[in-house]
């Protein structure tokens, strides 16, 4: 069976401004793998908190044999490939 190298940079992540009334910072979520989310005072920070929380998240999958889902593409990947497969 072929190994499946984990390659973080791979999965595609929504980025949003939190709430006054959430504590403020940023909101990193990873939509190919339900429930990763983490948060930052800056958007650095929360994606390298992101990727902490999806590294977490896919180890443990893997240790617990769940399957471990793909990396979708970006809402701006499908978009670009939606352009290119009209010329």
């Amino acid at each position: 069976m072929k190994r499946q190298k984990l390659r973080l940079e791979d999965y595609p992540f929504t980025i949003r401004p939190l709430a006054t009334e959430d504590g403020g910072g940023y909101l990193i979520e990873f939509p190919d793998v339900p429930g990763c989310i983490s948060d930052g005072e800056a958007p650095e920070e929360a994606i390298a908190n992101g990727r902490d929380a999806l590294k977490s998240a896919l180890l443990t999958m893997k240790e617990f044999g769940d399957p471990i889902p793909k990396p979708g593409k970006s809402d701006l990947q499908r978009a670009m490939a939606a352009t290119r497969s009209k010329r």
